[in-house]
């Protein structure tokens, strides 16, 4: 399993918030989680998505097109990829590992 934390920003709105944006992209994450694809955590300045790397890729072409659907005519997408191949790591995996190194000082 991969985790993938990605951040869409569309550009040249009319308005400096994206938070609607941000909403319509969590509705397509929600889709994938319910299929049980994906697992998301959505955060204040981005998005951690865990799931098969060929399945994030997907996703992220899906979530990197839901601006354009709403009249966006520029988005920029920015990707950071942990694909651990030696063992099976998971968001919480990775925070309980620094939870156990904080609890040893």
């Amino acid at each position: 399993m991969a985790i993938v934390d990605v951040t869409v920003i569309p550009l040249g709105t009319n308005d400096p918030s994206v938070s609607k944006y941000v909403a319509d992209i969590q509705h397509i994450l929600n889709n994938y989680e319910k299929e049980g694809s994906i697992k998301y955590q959505l955060t204040p300045m981005n998005t951690i998505i865990e799931g098969e790397l060929s399945t994030l890729f997907e996703v992220i072409k899906a979530i990197h097109e839901a601006p354009f659907a709403k009249g966006v005519q520029r988005v920029a997408t920015n990707i950071r990829i942990d694909d651990r191949r030696d063992k099976n790591t998971t968001m919480e995996g990775k925070l309980e590992s620094v939870q156990r190194h904080l609890n040893e000082e």
